[in-house]
């Protein structure tokens, strides 16, 4: 049977992920005594309280949640995290790593990028390595309390027994530690390409959409607005011009609206996800879809 060429680099991908995480763990957060948050970090909790094995801890204490999991998200995802799961016990159990650094901050901070940088491309290939947001889902599903303040509240919880079985000091680097895992995840995950939303109200729409296109070049879609209170009174038929553009790019919109109209009414809003459209991307080298030159004729733009 002929395996397809994306599921063998999902495999690869999910195999650097184990390489990284075992790196974060065994070379900087164990020797140390560091904590992460979420069921990495009940393992290194119980392997310093009780001197097991994380390999073999880790497996076990991730039963519950793998369970929990088969009926809240999909059996793929499960089956794939804990087949991930226990390749990354044995990972840790045989590779020999020495630490690289006593420095608490340098510990702290390059586990963490080590450890969300594996979690990070584990879950961008459809695998867990830390079963604390299967938790997150089954709770949420139940009572409609947030997934991320689940996390939040578990390993508060969990830092905190930390602080009190071992020292403040240790339970603050766990802290750092987490926050970095966390916010390398986010990054593995939504990339290094940030987008903006802008919902710009102005009564030089007309003005504006031109300006935009010919200076920024970027796709908009407009709304009609039946009316509108604001500093200048009642307004009526007043065109909302609604865009998402590259973050690198809000100072220079925001010079174009202050030309246009710097009485306009601007809300701007963190864009999670996007797709499609006329977006201006940075880092890649593929060819970018662009704006018709007819699109400024039409809009009777010189360029």
């Amino acid at each position: 049977m002929k395996i397809k060429p994306i599921i063998f680099w999902e495999f690869f991908q999910l195999a650097i992920a184990i390489v990284l995480a075992s790196i974060g763990l065994k070379a900087f957060l164990l020797p140390n005594g560091f904590l992460d948050g979420g069921v990495t970090g009940i393992s290194i909790l119980l392997n310093k309280i009780t001197g097991f094995e994380i390999s073999i801890i880790l497996p076990v204490i991730s039963i519950p949640f793998f369970v929990i999991g088969w009926f809240t998200v999909s059996k793929r995802i499960v089956i794939r995290s804990l087949i991930s799961v226990l390749i990354l016990s044995l990972v840790i159990h045989f590779e020999n790593f020495q630490p690289i650094t006593d420095d608490k901050l340098l510990i702290s901070i390059f586990g963490g990028l080590f450890l969300g940088a594996g979690i990070g491309i584990a879950i961008k290939n459809g695998s867990v390595l830390d079963g604390s947001e299967i938790l997150g889902i089954f709770v949420n599903e139940r009572t409609g309390i947030s997934i991320g303040l689940i996390i939040f509240w578990f390993n508060v919880v969990l830092f905190l027994l930390a602080g009190f079985l071992f020292s403040l000091e240790v339970a603050m680097y766990s802290v750092l530690t987490y926050i970095i895992t966390a916010k390398t995840i986010d990054l593995i995950l939504e990339g290094f390409e940030d987008y903006v939303g802008l919902m710009i109200v102005t009564s030089k729409s007309g003005e504006m959409q031109k300006t935009l296109l010919k200076d920024i070049g970027q796709g908009m879609t407009i709304y009609q607005g039946t009316k509108g209170y604001g500093s200048q009174g009642e307004k009526q038929n007043l065109e909302i011009i609604h865009t998402v553009v590259n973050r690198i790019d809000t100072k220079k919109v925001y010079r174009v609206l202050k030309k246009v109209d710097k009485d306009a009414f601007v809300i701007e809003f963190d864009v999670n996800k996007v797709s499609g459209g006329v977006l201006r991307k940075y880092l890649t080298r593929r060819k970018q879809r662009q704006l018709s030159p007819t699109l400024f004729q039409e809009n009777n733009i010189e360029i």
